[in-house]
């Protein structure tokens, strides 16, 4: 996490707004780690899971205003 993504979380007025949307983001993200580990694509598996950490670095910083 960086200092502009607290920033940036702290100028959001409305977190409540942005969590859901978060939430749909993790599970489709969910999703494609799914089908790319079923196809058994390890390049797709690891952008996932990269993708997915920093999509739950955001869910814990908006959680925690």
């Amino acid at each position: 996490m960086v200092m502009e993504d607290v920033i940036k979380a702290f100028r959001c007025r409305e977190p409540e707004k942005r969590i859901p949307v978060l939430r749909m983001e993790l599970d489709y993200e969910l999703a494609l780690l799914y089908e790319a580990m079923v196809a058994n694509d390890v390049h797709r598996v690891n952008q996932s899971k990269m993708r997915l950490q920093k999509l739950r670095q955001e869910m814990m910083m908006l959680e925690a205003l």
